[in-house]
């Protein structure tokens, strides 16, 4: 509480301090330090007048060199908001006088350097209750913050600007003391002490946790109630395995409803495919435009592990339009996959505006579909609950394909038609518009979250061309992304590496890559996947209380080194490390492993009770540790073709290994091979019930 009474004290000294200017002479248009960066984000600000730099050490020396404060600006390439606001204010000669003058200026993307983004966040929060981007701070010369916040008109980052550099010019010790105080909060924030209990997990805690996350459940439209809505992939992932191992046909339910409201509403691309990154009204309608990687990329997972386990043909179409969309728009002819296009783009009158790419006029659809137009409109809702604003309509459904031909008195044979010639004719015309723009950098942890939707959709669907984009993508990451000494590279773009991997690009690798593993059976995957742990555990493990920081021992200090503990729209780098951690346990033997995800887990029990909507994925690893979890093992000549059909079918509690040959270096697989047959052996921390040829059998024999 005093915290915040000093920080409120703070901004009434800071405007106090105000002092307006007249606007200043115009600066020749002329590009600064991030014309040599390769951040799309950071290229689209290389000719504001402002002088920004990058964020290095070069840039954090001069701003103590020249005892200048640092105005922190960080945001990406799709944000709308950050393009509103660089429009306002840093296109703007006048502030851009200011922050020269005044500031040393470091525009950061946060997308490539999510460690500096997470600490600055992190202080917005303490200051304001609330975050987002674009993200502005200002900090001292050494990089502690004194004041900070999200999206600013020109005349209050003016203010700010002015008020604040007064400030520190006049009266530089009460800035130093508010810094302290913040930082003091920003280090002590999320610390996690080692629970010296001995790990005990429960079914009976696994059944509260969700009772309790039910109030958070809606149960109308879908998802998690409030606004905006995120679709949450990973938390409704664990909800399917819940309802599948617990029996809970009330979840089954809620989950039904909330992957077709999801699907149906405007946060799906009902003419080329893919999502939004999320909705601003509670009926998934009205998206907020840019279409991020890692968002279709667990996406695609999740919908293909439903279909695995339902059977929905919905799910099969929002799956195939997805990873049609993501190799159109999104995959590089390396195999390498691209970050996200833009929120805006230029609508009729040259202007960019956000969402007008996706936008329809009922004119337009009228002159698009002629005749058809009165099917389409009661299928889209071009009425009143499509309508967005201005006369203009994003298409949402609001019924199954099975209830509309109904209702229309049409087969669904004849509607499926109608709708791919619709999705055709308006795909072909919306092609003419101006695109919104691409963020064509490669990003490790992205890059593999998609590798793990391809091989999920090949596991549902049995596409071949859908491994095929795995493999290509997971041999690119192999080939360029691994530094000699088997550690990770963050980015990639224009043929080099820049930035030092975080834990979250180890994660996200690890766990994709054992996934490849048990649908192709080469080791390769599980060998890079083990000496990638190892180098986690040289360079970011902590052995105090036994979890992993984001960042690594051979980066540069922040002014403070985090964990990432809460599995948010991506699951946490903290939990997915752990997840990995107990499979690579069971595949290599590896007591360590095993014990370190048990104890990582036991650290998190008391906040994983108390609010499991933020601990999705480590519930995940719960239920691992209470339920029956087994080994597959298939080992013959024919194991290929075997774990082929395997691999059909919904067993979130197991995992597979198999070989086609006797030398094996992996223990769980010594002494199983058999020249002359195909053995199915299943078994718990290695001891094996009796080996099965018949695999309907042994997977009879998995228990949930």
């Amino acid at each position: 509480m005093n915290f915040f009474k000093k920080y409120t004290a703070l901004l009434f000294v800071l405007f106090t301090f105000l002092n307006c200017s007249k606007e200043g002479v115009k600066e020749s248009k002329k590009s600064n330090d991030l014309i040599q960066e390769t951040s799309p984000y950071l290229l689209q600000h290389a000719y504001n007048p402002v002088n920004w730099k990058a964020w290095n050490s070069k840039t954090l020396a001069l701003a103590k060199k020249e005892n200048k404060l640092i105005v922190i600006s960080v945001g990406y390439s799709a944000c709308h908001w950050c393009h509103v606001m660089e429009e306002e204010s840093f296109e703007n000669d006048s502030i851009a006088k200011i922050m020269n003058a005044n500031f040393i200026n470091i525009k950061v993307d946060r997308e490539e350097r999510p460690d500096v983004d997470k600490v600055y966040m992190n202080a917005v929060q303490l200051m304001t209750g609330g975050g987002g981007w674009p993200l502005n701070c200002i900090a001292l010369p050494d990089g502690r913050p004194i004041y900070g916040g999200t999206y600013f008109t020109k005349e209050q980052w003016s203010k700010v600007l002015k008020s604040i550099s007064k400030l520190y010019k006049e009266e530089p010790q009460k800035a130093i003391e508010f810094a302290e105080n913040l930082t003091k909060g920003i280090q002590e924030s999320q610390l996690i002490t080692l629970n010296k209990e001995t790990p005990s997990f429960t079914k009976k805690e696994i059944t509260s946790s969700v009772a309790l996350w039910r109030n958070q459940m809606d149960t109308i439209y879908g998802g998690f109630k409030g606004v905006p809505k995120f679709p949450m992939p990973n938390s409704l992932e664990f909800l399917a395995r819940y309802s599948y191992q617990f029996k809970d046909t009330s979840i089954d339910n809620y989950l039904e409803n909330a992957l077709a409201k999801i699907a149906f509403g405007g946060i799906y691309d009902h003419i080329g495919g893919g999502f939004s990154r999320y909705a601003i009204d509670e009926k998934w309608h009205i998206p907020h435009f840019e279409k991020m990687l890692y968002d279709n990329a667990q996406l695609v997972s999740l919908y293909s592990k439903a279909y695995l386990k339902d059977k929905n043909k919905l799910y099969k179409d929002v799956v195939q339009e997805t990873l049609h969309f993501i190799e159109n728009e999104l995959t590089s002819n390396n195999g390498a996959f691209y970050s996200s296009l833009d929120a805006d783009s230029k609508n009729s009158s040259g202007e960019k505006e956000e969402g007008a790419f996706y936008e329809w006029t009922e004119e337009e659809l009228i002159e698009l579909l002629q005749d058809d137009f009165t099917l389409f409109k009661e299928f889209y809702n071009i009425n009143d609950f499509g309508l967005w604003e201005n006369s203009k309509y994003v298409l949402i459904r609001n019924k199954s394909k099975v209830e509309f031909a109904k209702e229309q008195n049409i087969t669904t044979v004849v509607l499926n038609e109608k709708v791919s010639k619709w999705k055709k004719v308006l795909h072909k015309a919306r092609n003419k518009r101006s695109k919104p723009n691409l963020d064509d950098k490669v990003l490790t942890s992205w890059n593999a979250l998609m590798i793990q939707g391809y091989v999920d959709a090949y596991r549902a669907f049995g596409n071949k061309e859908y491994l095929e984009s795995a493999l290509k993508n997971a041999n690119f990451l192999a080939e360029n992304q691994l530094r000699k000494d088997q550690g990770l590279y963050r980015n990639f773009k224009n043929d080099k590496s820049t930035i030092n991997a975080y834990s979250e690009d180890y994660a996200a690798v690890m766990k994709s890559f054992i996934s490849l593993y048990e649908v192709t059976l080469d080791e390769k995957w599980l060998t890079i996947s083990k000496n990638l742990i190892d180098i986690l555990f040289v360079n970011f493990f902590d052995e105090n209380n036994k979890m992993f920081y984001f960042t690594s021992k051979e980066d540069e200090n922040l002014i403070a080194r985090k964990y990432e503990i809460i599995d948010g729209v991506i699951p946490s780098s903290s939990s997915m490390i752990a997840n990995s951690l107990f499979k690579l346990g069971h595949y290599f033997s590896n007591s360590k492993y095993l014990k370190t995800s048990e104890q990582m887990l036991n650290n998190l029990k008391g906040d994983v009770k108390l609010n499991p909507a933020n601990y999705s994925n480590w519930l995940n690893l719960m239920i691992n540790f209470t339920n029956p979890f087994y080994e597959v093992v298939v080992a013959g000549d024919n194991a290929m073709e075997v774990n082929t059909s395997l691999i059909n079918n919904y067993n979130p509690n197991i995992l597979i290994a198999g070989t086609t040959k006797e030398n094996t270096t992996l223990p769980l697989l010594s002494y199983k091979f058999n020249e002359d047959k195909t053995f199915i052996y299943v078994c718990v921390n290695g001891t094996c019930k009796l080996p099965q040829r018949d695999l309907k059998k042994a997977i009879k024999s998995i228990d949930k």
